[in-house]
């Protein structure tokens, strides 16, 4: 039965040709590493660490009111962040915070250019769809093998690995949203005179705020999708205590971080999804709030000029 298949072994072709690269570019891999390692994650982790929690706390409310503009969701997200302190999971959180927070912008930086060009250019959606289906088909745990190689343990190659993980629904849901802008606006702007750069600043990408957000959003949830992953490989924080549990069989420390996770989840979700609000959306809600004052303030004149009758 087995005589009808051919012999293809492509694990030897891709190790003789990955050991090469690793051989020909480890020393420039590593230089990468400790860069961003050096001026870029410490940095932020200590700076993380050295604020006062009742200012994080502070800065998380802020944050959450003006995305969402509602006092009980704000409390409710700073209650549940306290909560993680009272756990005594407060520099973990603290240290996992700042990976998903550096793994988030790098992956901002490369997918929200890949995304306006996939807008821009249809031979290049055609070149990057089948890699962005791969990328998010393909296990997590694949994706530690080539990091591991070039930048070896740590935390920096928990961000690569994070990186690539969050990547595709950034890109896909940028490129999504400025492709489905309405063309009449479009063209409105260009009968003005808007050059494409100042179209691309000014109307498309503000219109396309929405599904650029929603991008976001999935990517920091799969960054924190990826804590656990990433702790297999030297990645400190609430990933730690779960790998460790797992060792263990501690069912009490994996249940409480798995807890802090859940809770993260939510803050980060309910913020970045508030954000993804258009204007219009915002101007609406707030209209529709001033009418319902409106019409009450008129209903109690309209009460006391009867009772005064």
């Amino acid at each position: 039965m087995n005589d009808i298949f051919f012999n293809v072994n492509l694990a030897d072709v891709i190790n003789r040709e990955f050991t090469q690269i690793v051989r020909k570019y480890a020393d420039d891999f590593h230089q990468v590493s400790n860069w961003l390692l050096v001026w870029v994650l410490n940095p932020v982790e200590h700076l993380l660490q050295a604020t006062p929690p009742i200012v994080l706390l502070a800065v998380l409310g802020a944050l959450a009111w003006f995305g969402c503009r509602r006092i009980g969701t704000t409390a409710a997200l700073v209650a549940l962040t306290y909560v993680i302190g009272c756990l005594g999971l407060w520099d973990k959180l603290i240290s996992t915070v700042s990976i998903m927070l550096v793994s988030v912008v790098v992956t901002a930086v490369i997918g929200l250019p890949m995304g306006i060009a996939m807008a821009k250019s249809a031979m290049l959606r055609r070149i990057l769809n089948p890699i962005l289906d791969m990328m998010q088909t393909l296990p997590s745990f694949v994706y530690l093998i080539p990091v591991l190689m070039l930048f070896g343990l740590g935390r920096v190659p928990a961000i690569f690995a994070t990186t690539v993980y969050a990547l595709p629904p950034l890109m896909r849901l940028t490129e999504l949203g400025l492709r489905q802008l309405p063309d009449d606006v479009l063209e409105a702007s260009q009968a003005f005179g808007a050059t494409p750069l100042q179209q691309l600043i000014s109307v498309e990408l503000p219109l396309a705020l929405p599904s650029i957000m929603a991008g976001l959003n999935q990517a920091v949830m799969m960054s924190l999708a990826m804590v656990v992953i990433a702790s297999m490989i030297g990645a400190r924080g609430l990933g730690e205590d779960v790998l460790s549990s797992i060792n263990n069989l501690d069912m009490g420390q994996g249940i409480q971080a798995g807890l802090a996770i859940v809770i993260l989840a939510v803050v980060f979700d309910r913020i970045t999804q508030s954000y993804g609000r258009s204007r219009r959306q915002r101007l609406l809600a707030s209209g529709a709030n001033s009418l319902r004052k409106s019409k009450l303030t008129s209903a109690v004149s309209e009460e006391q000029r009867e009772a005064k009758a």
